[in-house]
């Protein structure tokens, strides 16, 4: 724009110098007046263009100091989002680590827990069911009869009887004795000592009448008779047998082990 208002004044001078020069008679169509108006005018264009290019100056430094505020501000925000990540970064790794503290914590209790439970189980009564009974007993007295109940089943008799001579000895009271008796006996029977086999049978249809093992146990004894060669013995126990449990099966089988009893 100022070039053009410089132009458009050079011009003007050039035309009126022309114009003085060429035709002094002419003169007068120009004035004083008018010359210096448009002189002024010329000047006002020029100190407009001159006012523009200050303030698109200022413009543009103005639009320089906000592209550096933005640009202070970008990286500023660059900077804190990336603080942001670190302390993002350093609560995961607090997290994981309070997260494998629980867990060691968690494993260490269970572990004391089944110690616990492990320890209580040891010295607490357990209840059992054998031979349609129900009771209790210390750990130790049923690891006593499990044991020589199983060497009994793997036909370790001399263990066995061991075993359950040792729990009647050691719990006289216990709540396996009936079956106790009962698995001494057949151990005694199954090593021919037949009369301690008697013993134990004895005793437990003395102690125990009302023992499902106890028809059992008569007819045993008799079969224990039989061995030792005595048949008039076998044959009263057999009767006892059928008079005091008719209805048992060993009471069946007593009536036809006496068949073969002569």
């Amino acid at each position: 724009m100022a070039g053009t208002v410089r132009a458009r004044a050079l011009a003007f001078i050039a035309f009126a110098a022309l114009v003085a020069g060429a035709a002094p008679a002419r003169a007068g169509l120009f004035d004083d007046d008018e010359a210096r108006r448009a002189i002024l005018d010329i000047r006002k264009q020029i100190e407009q263009g001159r006012e523009e290019r200050v303030r698109q100056g200022e413009q543009i430094s103005a639009l320089s100091a906000q592209v550096e505020q933005l640009k202070r501000s970008i990286l500023e925000l660059n900077g804190n989002i990336e603080a942001q990540r670190a302390d993002n970064a350093k609560v995961r790794g607090q997290m994981e680590e309070l997260t494998r503290v629980v867990a060691e914590l968690q494993r260490k209790q269970m572990d004391l827990q089944q110690g616990v439970d492990e320890r209580i189980r040891k010295v607490e009564p357990q209840k059992v069911t054998v031979d349609e009974r129900e009771f209790s007993v210390d750990p130790d007295e049923k690891r006593t009869y499990d044991d020589a109940l199983a060497g009994f089943k793997r036909g370790e008799f001399d263990r066995a009887a061991t075993g359950f001579a040792g729990l009647l000895k050691r719990f006289p009271n216990t709540g396996y004795r009936q079956s106790a008796l009962f698995w001494l006996g057949n151990a005694q029977y199954a090593q021919r000592a037949y009369k301690d086999a008697i013993a134990s049978f004895r005793t437990l249809v003395a102690t125990a009448p009302d023992s499902p093992r106890a028809p059992e146990a008569l007819l045993a004894i008799a079969n224990c008779q039989a061995e030792l060669k005595d048949p008039k013995a076998a044959r009263r126990t057999i009767d006892e047998l059928l008079s005091k449990y008719p209805k048992s099966e060993a009471a069946q089988a007593g009536r036809e082990r006496l068949a073969s009893l002569k």
